[in-house]
């Protein structure tokens, strides 16, 4: 993609309740990507603070993320209505159906490819921290407390026969939401298992091709946690068994590169975990060899 069509926004947030990790990401891919030369509309103001679980729908900082929620879905509508394709360089995923909200706001119907090492279809009820990077997908899918359904719009804001998940391997996460996902009707999942002797720059052009079909557009979710921890231990979550950089590489390029790209999404690189620096580095080259030309 031209540079000149992409525009970044930080989301500088972190589902913890507290200062640090993940709200420091935006600011450290932002510097890696300056010589990119890309337009920037700065960063959201609304922090997530609070360290208590609401008592009727079991969220943490439930009303801080109302109020971000609130204003991710108006500047990412603002910047897809004026033609441009953001970049949100995000703290913890909790913005993202925010961010699907304000796209579908301003473009319509989107689909969505999303690289995760979970499926994020938690609920407050099931979810074992009430941290809502626990549930961006079933928030986006309306499984959510009535103000956070409010404040994205119409539920589901992506049809589910119009997602596709790529790289979820945590066994424990199927066992707690069980019997999700199964009966969501979700168009496509794609578990780390079925990655590992597939050729993988062909599954992402299927994945690209199947979300472009007719014309339509889609958005691209991206959560480091997708990589093993080995390789990339600068995200919180930290599990065994994901891709390596080059495997990630190879099947997101086609994605990534597709002319049905609407906004993408990078979320969970905490710089507290990157002494060395070398994750941000091995990410912000991920970005530019994949998405910027």
């Amino acid at each position: 993609m031209k540079p000149d069509r992409l525009t970044l926004l930080g989301v500088p947030i972190d589902s913890v309740g507290r200062q640090g990790g993940t709200e420091l990401g935006p600011a450290v891919l932002r510097e890696k990507l300056s010589e990119s030369s890309l337009r920037d509309a700065g960063d959201t103001e609304q922090m997530i603070r609070g360290l208590e679980r609401d008592t009727q729908n079991g969220w943490l900082a439930y009303p801080e993320i109302l109020k971000m929620s609130a204003e991710v879905r108006q500047r990412v509508a603002e910047i897809t209505a004026s033609g441009q394709v953001p970049l949100v360089l995000g703290g913890c995923c909790t913005f993202l159906p925010a961010a699907l909200a304000g796209a579908r706001d301003s473009l319509g119907d989107i689909g969505l490819a999303y690289f995760d090492g979970h499926l994020d279809l938690f609920t407050g009820r099931t979810s074992p921290t009430g941290e809502g990077a626990d549930m961006p997908a079933a928030a986006a899918l309306g499984l959510a407390p009535p103000e956070l359904l409010e404040t994205i719009g119409e539920t589901p804001v992506v049809e589910p026969e119009r997602m596709a998940f790529v790289g979820a391997r945590d066994q424990e996460e199927l066992e707690l939401i069980a019997p999700l996902p199964d009966g969501l009707g979700i168009g496509r999942i794609e578990y780390r298992d079925s990655l590992r002797h597939a050729d993988l720059s062909h599954l992402g052009q299927s994945i690209a091709d199947e979300l472009t079909a007719g014309g339509r557009r889609f958005w691209l979710h991206l959560d480091v946690d997708i990589l093993d921890r080995d390789g990339f231990p600068a995200t919180d979550y930290l599990m065994p068994d994901g891709l390596s950089m080059p495997e990630l590489k190879a099947v997101l390029a086609p994605v990534a590169g597709s002319p049905g790209l609407i906004g993408i999404d990078v979320t969970c690189f905490n710089p507290d975990k990157d002494n060395d620096g070398s994750c941000a580095t091995a990410l912000a080259k991920l970005l530019q060899s994949t998405l910027i030309t």
